[in-house]
């Protein structure tokens, strides 16, 4: 999706996405058939995750095109901070939807929990209404100049801007997948997310079985986690354009190596409200680097190639980023514990610092032209 971005307009594409995710969700509501078996919900959910996949890649589209590199990173952050607003209001919507339907049908085969769908659906498809009428696709599109030079700000020292359409091919090959920092950054990302969904999805556990937190305290534990989130991302935004001056790799590198620390003292505490601290302050920095991973992306390649871009480095951070957090921390804490569990997500703290480092000199296309 990431590819069909680059060659549409954001304002139509962007909601349209959000609009097929809801029409998924309704459906599932709905249909009691869709929620009648693992198999059928699974390819519901696959469907339902192809169509969020429209969700980054035109926001990144708007976001280079809007905003230069000198300010990219606190407008980026601000628009990352969806993640944690979007996870800590899910759990109440859901709730809400489903006493709503509890308390007003009762249809044959509807089930109360179906209203877990269909409210998220309904404000989702306001949403998309409301997007449609906000987004701009480009500045060009609306009769402005361009964002770079408008405010003498430009991604390389020949002042390129790369403002005609390119092909796929080009795109692909030329720019994306022929550029040694996009792959770097997209490995980086394995790592970074599975420090961020290694934490998130084995707190809680990790919380009830070895500490013996009550469930109702871990979930306030991991609802802190997501909302120190939020500051966080915004401070790394703002590091990485004052402080480095458009540069993500020191940024990143510096969040990463703090993560490490309080991952350490997560795994080695005793005490109740130290280990809420460092599970807080993991929160805090380690969703600062998922903003600038994607960041660095958007950066990195010229604005017409900016969605396919994101696409990669999102498709290494979920597919095998994710999938290692999930399955690979799991099957190392069955098998030789939760300090060893802990230990993987310590290595891979540590290793994507080193990888930001890498990128440490890079500002936008100035090392890729």
């Amino acid at each position: 999706m990431g590819m069909v971005s680059d060659h549409s307009n954001a304002r139509v594409f962007l909601p349209l996405g959000l609009v097929l995710a809801a029409l998924v969700n309704l459906a599932l509501g709905f249909i009691p058939v869709l929620t009648s078996s693992i198999t059928i919900m699974f390819i519901a959910l696959f469907v339902l995750g192809w169509f969020q996949g429209m969700g980054w890649p035109p926001s990144g589209r708007v976001l280079v095109h809007w905003y230069s590199i000198n300010e990219r990173g606190g407008k980026t952050a601000i628009w990352n901070v969806a993640h944690n607003v979007g996870g800590g209001f899910m759990a109440p919507i859901a709730t809400g939807g489903i006493a709503l339907v509890g308390s007003y049908f009762a249809l044959d085969g509807f089930k109360s929990y179906h209203g877990a769908f269909i409210l998220p659906a309904i404000i989702g498809l306001v949403v998309a209404f409301i997007a449609f009428l906000l987004i701009r696709d480009t500045p060009e599109s609306v009769g402005l100049p361009p964002i770079e030079a408008y405010r003498n700000d430009y991604p390389n020292k020949d002042h390129k801007l790369f403002e005609t359409e390119l092909t796929t091919r080009e795109i692909l090959f030329k720019y994306v997948l022929n550029n040694k920092w996009i792959w770097l950054i997209a490995v980086a990302n394995i790592f970074v997310y599975l420090v961020r969904y290694g934490v998130e999805n084995w707190a809680p556990t990790y919380l009830t079985e070895v500490k013996h937190i009550t469930l109702a305290s871990s979930s306030w534990s991991y609802f802190w986690y997501e909302i120190a989130g939020i500051p966080g991302t915004l401070i790394a935004g703002w590091v990485s354009d004052k402080v480095f001056k458009g540069r993500r790799g020191p940024a990143g590198f510096v969040f990463m190596l703090v993560v490490s620390a309080f991952v350490l003292l997560y795994m080695n505490a005793t005490n109740i409200v130290v280990i809420n601290f460092a599970l807080i302050m993991i929160g805090f920095w380690i969703y600062g680097p998922v903003m600038l991973i994607g960041l660095q992306a958007l950066d990195l390649v010229p604005k017409k190639a900016a969605g396919t871009a994101a696409g990669l480095t999102g498709l290494f951070g979920y597919f095998f980023g994710s999938f290692s957090a999930n399955a690979i921390i799991g099957y190392t804490v069955d098998w030789f514990g939760w300090q060893a569990g802990f230990g993987l997500i310590l290595g891979a703290s540590l290793l994507a610092a080193a990888l930001f480092a890498l990128t440490w000199h890079v500002r936008g296309q100035t090392l890729t032209d």
